[in-house]
């Protein structure tokens, strides 16, 4: 049985996730740290202003926070100091999009398109389209963007659609297009349409908000359940689990471009057999069939980058999902809302990950790792070990949402032991650990999103309340170790 939540191998989860950003954000965002701080940054990241009204009513122009895609690839929401918005996008490059929907662009007629941007790129670095229908759809408007000086620099560039443009209620697509190198070349506080008849779109915001009177119903029926006393001989770790194999493998990602089929990389899936990129909380109760156990009371969905081995796919031979607690004290914890979804991991983190690298793959069983692929990469393992990976998520929540654009700022990591500021709801702390059957070679692993570092995982969450809420009771709470089945 592999090592559960309560003595994970990874001694410091979080520190991967957040080390690389914030000596980068330190780099380049240091006017926003020193004009936006605690408190503020907090509320900022909050607002989901979607869609609003500029000065001039009597045209109908309309404003389009960048933030308010509803999907998108390599977009980092953070707050601005712009006015306009409290809130951006930022570390965009080449390839990197959002979607924006029904966004009505109105009647035939001229029709001005702006696009507040920022660089500290100096000449010309890339591109911004805007595109409708789809990412390769006719272009509605694009803007060259070159350096303003800084990140937070902000400068407006203006173009001028056909008068042919498309009419009402339009999906639209920003895709970067960066020149050869430049990396990330731009920021986008928000795009401006002026013009073009009314202009009515329909919100689309990424931030998901719970049903707060469904909410209070299942908090109250969980603080309601009996406890059931533990054993004396009961192991004191706060943890129950599912116990997983592999479903199937789609290029699909129903958090990250919902309604895009194909649009992802490959995917393996675990869980629920119906999740696609379809998927949502009902189709997820409405099928029933899981690789999941226990069955039916947890119907979720789990999934993670297929892993290639001299490209062939090697698909999990079994996932343990444990739901666990790292507080100081895990009589806090309460269960998830149903919906509830999240990601793990940066799936655009590609660095070199030698042995001793926080959150990389490893070796269990006899001999363990006897070597290192001919880049350093990857693990080695002895004839009779398996290769593994445990990815833990985060477990404190903001008690608001049930996701975010970048499916990450409705959630945050124990702090000391804690959870409180703008996550003050502590969750269980969800860890996956994954075993390959395969013990590896010199000629080393990749992933479908590409280096071993850029290892993730996302969770959609559809538990029966009652069964998840008693295990939450029982083990977590109680801090008792509990099996798939919820018993001591």
């Amino acid at each position: 049985m592999p090592e559960g939540i309560g003595t994970p191998r990874q001694i410091e989860p979080p520190r991967s996730r957040y080390a690389v950003t914030a000596i980068r954000r330190r780099a380049r965002r240091r006017s926003v740290n020193v004009l936006i701080s605690g408190a503020a940054a907090v509320a900022l990241a909050l607002v989901a202003v979607i869609v609003t009204p500029m000065a001039n009513a009597a045209t109908q122009d309309l404003t389009v926070q960048a933030e308010s895609f509803a999907a998108q690839s390599g977009a980092q929401v953070e707050p601005t100091v712009d006015t306009g918005g409290g809130q951006a996008v930022g570390y965009l490059s080449g390839g990197d999009w959002m979607r924006y929907d029904g966004v009505d662009l109105g009647t035939a007629g001229p029709l001005t398109v702006s696009a507040r941007v920022a660089s500290a790129v100096a000449g010309g670095s890339g591109t911004i389209e805007l595109r409708t229908g789809s990412l390769t759809g006719p272009i509605l408007a694009q803007f060259a963007v070159t350096g303003t000086g800084g990140w937070q620099s902000w400068v407006t560039q203006t173009a001028t659609a056909a008068t042919t443009h498309p009419t009402g209620a339009q999906t639209l697509f920003a895709v970067m297009r960066a020149t050869a190198g430049s990396g990330d070349f731009v920021n986008i506080n928000w795009f401006a349409f002026s013009g073009g008849g009314t202009a009515t779109p329909t919100p689309t915001p990424g931030w998901i908000t719970i049903d707060q009177a469904k909410w209070n119903a299942q908090l109250a029926a969980f603080r309601a359940m009996p406890m059931d006393p533990a054993p004396a001989n009961a192991v004191r770790v706060p943890e129950f689990n599912a116990s997983c194999t592999y479903s199937h493998s789609k290029p699909d990602d129903p958090i990250i471009f919902p309604g895009l089929p194909g649009a992802s990389h490959m995917h393996s899936f675990f869980g629920n057999h119906s999740t696609d990129a379809n998927t949502t909380t009902g189709t997820l109760f409405a099928n029933t069939g899981t690789s999941c156990a226990p069955a039916p009371a947890d119907l979720s969905a789990y999934w993670v980058p297929t892993v290639y081995e001299r490209g062939k796919a090697v698909e999990p031979k079994s996932v343990v999902v444990y739901y666990g607690s790292r507080l100081t004290d895990p009589t806090a914890t309460v269960p998830f809302p149903q919906g509830f979804r999240m990601i793990a991991g940066n799936a655009k983190l590609q660095t070199p990950t030698p042995a001793g690298s926080v959150n990389q793959f490893y070796c269990a069983g006899p001999g363990g790792e006897i070597g290192r692929s001919a880049d350093g990469n990857w693990p080695l393992c002895a004839p009779g070990a398996t290769l593994m990976f445990q990815l833990v998520f985060q477990d404190c929540w903001d008690g608001v949402h049930l996701d975010s654009p970048d499916h990450k700022s409705h959630v945050s990591y124990t702090y000391d032991g804690k959870c409180g500021g703008a996550f003050p709801v502590a969750i269980p702390s969800i860890s996956f650990v994954i075993a390959y059957p395969t013990s590896g070679s010199a000629d080393g692993f990749t992933l479908a999103s590409g280096m071993a570092s850029s290892m993730h995982g996302d969770v959609f969450l559809a538990w029966d309340n009652d069964a998840q809420g008693h295990r939450v009771k029982n083990c977590v709470v109680q801090k008792a170790k509990c099996n798939t089945a919820g018993q001591f």
